[in-house]
């Protein structure tokens, strides 16, 4: 009997055991919890508010720049904003505008027609050719604008100045209604004069455009100027000196540079005017300034007519061609005055 009783209490203390064993075991331990990081919140950078676009009968306008004219750059439209109208969305203007963007309007050159009001009319507005505004010759206070200047008028033709060429792309043309010129006995060609109301018509014109698209002296120019080989307009008697003057436009010498380059000029080019190193010098200043030519280091066609359309344009009393000492004590002047950069 004890000994059926002992058997009996060993078999519950060892069941006993194992079950506390097994609880034991089984026992659920939470886990130590990690700390997520959470992410950042990023403080929204408070930007000053900018003008409010305009709306007038269902057209936008942004008259207000907010880019840094130092460097030509502007946000301003002088037009209406021309906007994409996507099938299905809609553009907003929450963002407008970015800041960096400029003018296309880099470059304003100067022509004249070669002909009369009406033909220059006709040419202008029906055929290939083509200009922003025409200035007439009629006495009225009136200026024809054949081109919107966000347009691109078919102008200059072939035409290089500095590093830009194909300036169609990038410039605003004037014609002037003017006839141009003849050639006499000699060969020489002799101009037709600008009537003074034009002139003044050209200058409001212009001062206008430059004003508004900050467009550099450097970048005023005649037709001239952008294609040397091929054209004369608007010639050595368009008074540039009066623009540079009297409404602050476009570029010209300062007399006291031209004279401290003049005194070198007139020993320098009889004693030199042949070599090659020295025309060399010449073509590269030339080139230098603005003019687009070949370095041949001889006297050809290309620099002498390069040449010319420089005295067209700075030294009027003479445009023969021929690089003298007063022509070259300008472009000497006009090179530290406008530096290219």
């Amino acid at each position: 009997m004890r000994k059926t009783l002992y058997i009996i209490g060993l078999s519950t203390f060892v069941f006993s055991c194992t079950s506390q064993q097994n609880v034991t075991k089984n026992t659920y331990k939470p886990k130590t919890p990690v700390s997520q990081v959470k992410p950042a919140v990023k403080t929204p950078v408070a930007t000053a508010p900018k003008p409010k676009i305009t709306n007038d009968h269902g057209a936008e306008f942004f008259t207000v720049n907010l880019a840094d004219p130092k460097n030509n750059d502007n946000t301003a439209s002088y037009g209406s904003i021309v906007s994409a109208k996507p099938a299905g969305y809609k553009v907003v203007k929450t963002y407008f505008p970015a800041i960096g963007q400029n003018f296309r309007q880099r470059y304003l050159i100067l022509h004249y027609t070669a002909l009369p009001d009406d033909k220059s009319i006709t040419v202008l507005t029906q055929q290939g050719v083509s200009a922003h505004y025409l200035v007439n010759n009629t006495g009225d206070n009136e200026i024809y604008q054949l081109v919107d200047e966000n347009k691109r008028s078919y102008h200059a033709g072939v035409s290089n100045w500095r590093n830009d060429k194909n300036l169609n792309d990038t410039s605003i043309g004037i014609e002037i209604v003017n006839t141009g010129y003849t050639a006499d006995a000699s060969g020489k060609k002799v101009f037709v004069p600008f009537n003074d109301d034009q002139v003044k018509k050209v200058a409001a014109l212009a001062k206008d455009i430059v004003t508004r698209y900050q467009i550099p002296a450097t970048n005023v120019l005649a037709h001239s100027d952008i294609a040397p080989t091929r054209k004369q307009d608007p010639g050595p008697l368009f008074p540039w000196k009066k623009l540079y003057d009297e409404y602050q436009i476009g570029m010209w010498y300062d007399e006291t540079a031209k004279q401290n380059f003049l005194a070198l000029a007139e020993e320098e080019v009889p004693l030199k005017y042949n070599d090659s190193s020295f025309i060399f010098l010449i073509q590269t200043a030339l080139q230098k300034f603005g003019y687009y030519l070949d370095l041949s280091g001889k006297w050809d066609d290309g620099t002498k007519k390069t040449i010319e359309a420089f005295q067209y344009h700075f030294r009027p009393q003479n445009y023969d061609g021929i690089m003298d000492a007063e022509t070259w004590a300008i472009l000497q002047a006009l090179n530290q005055k406008y530096p290219a950069k």
